[in-house]
């Protein structure tokens, strides 16, 4: 039993700095560094614990305490990617987090759909607030502690920093967060570390890797604590082709131990498989890394925490984000649940929902929740770009709910051919590398196509119309009879049929007439003409007679139920005289 490095991951709003600061952190520790000390590759750094003492001895001094949390590793992937279904622990292979949030610009979407991704695993994380150099009159020294750098700034600067960092905590307030710059912060338990930082010059640096190793060891020994000699547990980031090697995947392995020809299991399209390790390749350190055919070196076993890469017949069928077993005494056992875990979010179900599609097992999670959060069904979620069946399962949503048969494709590739296929079967795909945007996209279009539909509705309906026939103003008496009116609520327009206060019809409403030009409607307070070919002025309608418009039943319900809310205040006033008038010798109608 042992502690292992804590495992990091970098998370914020797009341009907000976020592979800049982890790239100015795997600088300052190269510099830093004992030699060989400091491994990276794609998908993960390992930053170990001597060469972040020495980053941070300027603003440490000496250290004091016992560190024996070894170190580091930061996970250089996506931020929804690392929060997948695969931790016995509850959901992620994030134990720590970077919130990088621009200190010029604020919270942001993608900042906020980051914190709903830390929030829903209960993830701890310290905010970055990044570009501290862009704050006009800052002076930048390399690699300063916030500190001393913030004491040697001017008394603007220093306001103008305090402002904006406020302005960060006020935003973390709204979220339901206690926040403050780290340096006044009394307990760590209750208040989220705001640590301001420089990915330019690397200012504020050393703070921020103090920070989240003190973290680690003050909070999190027991969820870091491995065993050695247990099966490997571990995630798949990504799956590359290697020349001369074939198919490998990049992979963290967070506990136990992986060696050589030991069996992993993994998920694939078809389910949990099976497969043995045929080597096992570590980063060299960083100098090393100019020529890419000298990248990795060989190793016969890795203990967690490692970013590590795997050579293996058949991890082409993995997926990005499957989950990694070291199969030890029960084989059936290990693949029974690792199809358990990811079941619940890898859904095929006769309902009536959208199609999904997403690129790693951790980005389908994620927007599954995302989804569910805001009342969105899901017929269909799975991995992967899009594909004839997915557009067929669209489609038979589609005949059963327009809104729903659509297509919504996460951080995956959408061949242009397949799209123009669902188009012309009139289903919509929408696409986004993030989450918050995508969706909000959808919803967008869902709330406009329902306005747009419930207006047409609404325009459709037979509307409320009260009018009185001027005295004097009878131009023609049949056939058809034109009388001039005044509207006295709600509107009128041709082939509207009107009634008298008794509910019996008199005609329809051939022609409106203003000033001698015909109109499609008038409204309360106009004088207008209007013609009818039914009617026999004197002895159908009179002169002075106050008519209404006949609403049909159906409309009328509709009116009531549905669209009051459209109505004008005298068109509800004349719909309820229409209603108490047609109620008196039907009490049931439109109810």
């Amino acid at each position: 039993m042992r502690l292992r490095q804590p495992i990091v991951v970098v998370l914020g709003h797009v341009d907000h700095g976020k592979t800049s600061l982890l790239d100015k952190m795997r600088g300052t520790l190269v510099a830093a560094r004992e030699a060989g000390g400091i491994t990276q590759h794609i998908g993960a750094s390992l930053f170990p614990l001597d060469a972040i003492v020495s980053t941070c001895k300027a603003l440490l001094g000496e250290v004091k305490v016992q560190l024996k949390v070894p170190g580091l590793l930061f996970v250089d992937t996506p931020g929804h990617a690392a929060f997948a279904n695969l931790r016995r622990r509850g959901g992620s292979i994030a134990d720590l987090a970077i919130l990088v949030v621009d200190i010029t610009k604020g919270i942001q979407e993608q900042t906020l759909e980051s914190i709903g991704l830390l929030r829903a695993r209960r993830t701890p994380f310290v905010v970055a607030a990044n570009k501290i150099d862009l704050i006009p009159g800052w002076k930048s020294v390399e690699y300063e502690p916030f500190p001393k750098a913030f004491q040697r700034q001017s008394q603007a600067v220093r306001e103008e920093l305090e402002r904006r960092v406020y302005g960060i905590v006020g935003e973390l307030a709204g979220l339901g967060f206690r926040a403050d710059v780290y340096t006044r912060i009394t307990s760590f338990a209750t208040t989220l570390a705001i640590v301001p930082v420089s990915a330019k010059s690397g200012e504020g640096i050393p703070d921020l890797l103090l920070v989240l190793l003190g973290l680690a060891q003050a909070f999190m020994k027991e969820q870091l604590t491995v065993q050695e000699e247990a099966p490997a547990e571990g995630v798949v980031l990504e799956i590359t082709e290697e020349e001369g090697l074939g198919t490998t995947v990049n992979a963290i392995i967070y506990d136990g131990t992986l060696k050589v020809g030991d069996r992993i299991a993994l998920l694939g399209p078809e389910g949990a498989f099976t497969t043995k390790v045929k080597a096992i390749l570590m980063p060299k350190p960083l100098d090393e890394m100019r020529d890419p055919r000298d990248r990795f070196k060989p190793v016969e076993r890795v203990v967690a925490a490692a970013g590590l890469k795997l050579v293996a017949e058949g991890l082409d069928r993995a997926y990005p984000g499957s989950p990694i077993y070291a199969i030890g005494q029960d084989e059936e056992e290990v693949l029974e649940r690792i199809t358990k875990e990811v079941g619940e979010f890898k859904l095929s179900t006769d309902k009536v929902g959208v199609v999904l599609k997403a690129d790693t097992l951790g980005s389908l999670e994620a927007a599954v929740n995302f989804l569910h959060e805001r009342g969105v069904q899901i017929r269909v979620a799975d991995i992967g770009e899009l594909s004839k069946r997915d557009i067929v399962e669209a489609e038979v949503v589609r005949t059963k709910d327009e809104l729903s048969g659509v297509i919504l494709a996460f951080n995956v590739r959408v061949d242009p051919s397949l799209e123009r296929e669902a188009n012309s079967r009139g289903i919509r795909v929408f696409k986004s590398n993030v989450l918050f945007r995508l969706v909000e996209d959808y919803l967008a279009w869902v709330r406009e196509e329902k306005e747009r539909r419930e207006t047409a509705q609404f325009e459709s309906l037979v509307k409320p119309g009260k009018i009185r026939i001027l005295p004097g103003y009878v131009f023609r008496r049949s056939n058809p009879a034109i009388v001039g009116v005044e509207v006295l609520g709600g509107r009128i327009r041709p082939k509207y049929t009107l009634m008298n206060a008794e509910g019996k019809s008199v005609g329809s409403i051939s022609q409106i007439q203003d000033r001698g030009q015909s109109i499609p409607e008038a409204t309360r307070g106009m004088s207008v003409a209007i013609s009818m070919k039914e009617p026999i002025v004197g002895r159908h309608v009179r002169e002075g007679e106050v008519l209404y418009t006949a609403i049909p039943e159906n409309d009328a319900r509709l009116l009531l139920k549905s669209f009051s809310n459209r109505l004008t205040e005298d068109e509800r006033a004349v719909l309820e005289e229409v209603v108490q008038i047609v109620r008196k010798n039907n009490p049931l109608w439109a109810r």
